[in-house]
């Protein structure tokens, strides 16, 4: 038990703890908000997260209400004889068995309802969107238009969606908390004496209103687990359409632009620059790993990097996407995030050797790179 003088000490640390408890609460910002719902998926988790707390709440008001009333009816007091010793009781017996299973059955029905709502395939006619989990980030699929992209996801507003996920490597979890709940994205594999594929985990959901919305891997993958995130884009259908359509159409600094035919045509001066780094792209081994559109790069192991300079983040959501912020990741990609699988220019990375890039290559890269819009 604390002394008389440590008391007014566990009441003021208990005190500042709770405040600051509070503090953290009040905090505004919350983009991995679950109880934020933007889709019908989210909503009906959120209604039963909503229904299971409001009976939580009625319990424990009953607990702590009968608690209260037996700690004030029956406190000790010497001028009172000792209530009446009471051994079983057949109606409290009952209720104590009766009511806790109803309360069960009362969560267990809108619970098994919402699994399967969230469980079945929408109707109309959804996007599907293939997404594959590597080590440590992810690859995005539009198999309708042949558009493939990393770590930044773009999907329709009110359009039904279903994500189609798989893993190349190990275990993964998709998640964003505010499109709904999580799903493991599993390693495929072939089965039975035709090979049938299995593996594919899904989502259902239709995202109700635009805006930009982060997540990240939920299940534990590696060295670079908590920092395998990705960003998903809602726009109106006309937006969608035109970012597909600029995606299929290679950018104008792709690749080198063929001289004019007459020459009295006056081009503009493209950056020499970028102009530096798109030919010392295309002649070092980054090549071997990446895509770009429209251009003599066609990997497929690392993330396909057309019109990268448009998206708003690099290294799977983990930089801004800034000319110098491309400059670090390409030069020294583990110092940014451990475990990553790509090479840096003085270190090896996923198998690779260093690319031996001196500062002045990178920057061109960098400047190149953040020209593909």
């Amino acid at each position: 038990m604390p002394t008389t003088e440590a008391r007014p000490r566990l009441f003021h640390s208990t005190v500042l703890l709770l405040g600051l408890m509070l503090l953290g609460a009040c905090q505004g910002d919350h983009p991995q908000s679950s109880i934020d719902p933007r889709t019908d998926f989210a909503e009906a988790i959120h209604s039963l997260y909503i229904q299971v707390t409001v009976w939580t709440l009625a319990i424990l008001v009953v607990v702590w209400g009968v608690l209260a009333y037996v700690v004030i009816r029956f406190r000790e007091n010497p001028n009172r004889p000792a209530p009446k010793q009471t051994h079983g009781h057949l109606g409290l017996e009952i209720a104590w068995t009766v009511v806790p299973a109803l309360i069960v059955v009362a969560i267990s029905i809108p619970t098994i309802r919402t699994v399967f709502e969230t469980q079945r395939e929408l109707e109309g006619d959804p996007l599907i969107v293939e997404i594959i989990g590597h080590r440590y980030w992810w690859e995005v699929r539009y198999p309708e238009s042949g558009v493939t992209t990393a770590n930044e996801i773009h999907l329709p507003a009110g359009r039904p969606i279903t994500l189609q996920m798989n893993s190349a490597d190990v275990v993964h979890s998709f998640w964003v908390p505010q499109l709904g709940g999580k799903r493991d994205v599993n390693p495929l594999r072939r089965v039975g004496p035709e090979g049938e594929v299995r593996g594919y985990t899904y989502l259902y959901f239709t995202v109700r209103e635009p805006g930009v919305f982060l997540g990240q891997c939920a299940e534990f993958c590696g060295e670079g687990h908590s920092l395998m995130r990705m960003r998903v884009v809602a726009e109106s259908e006309s937006d969608f359409n035109a970012w597909l359509a600029d995606w299929q159409e290679p950018s104008a600094t792709a690749t080198a632009p063929p001289p004019p035919q007459d020459t009295t045509i006056q081009t503009p001066a493209e950056d020499p620059l970028v102009t530096l780094g798109r030919q010392t792209l295309f002649t070092s081994t980054c090549v071997a790993c990446h895509a770009i559109q429209g251009a003599p790069a066609v990997g497929v192991l690392g993330p396909n990097l057309t019109r990268i300079g448009g998206r708003m983040t690099i290294g799977a959501g983990l930089l801004e996407n800034t000319p110098e912020n491309l400059f670090r990741w390409i030069k020294d990609p583990l110092s940014i995030k451990p475990g990553v699988q790509m090479p840096g220019a003085q270190e090896g990375g996923g198998g690779f050797p260093p690319t031996n890039l001196t500062d002045d290559q990178i920057r061109a890269i960098a400047a190149y790179l953040s020209s593909l819009r």
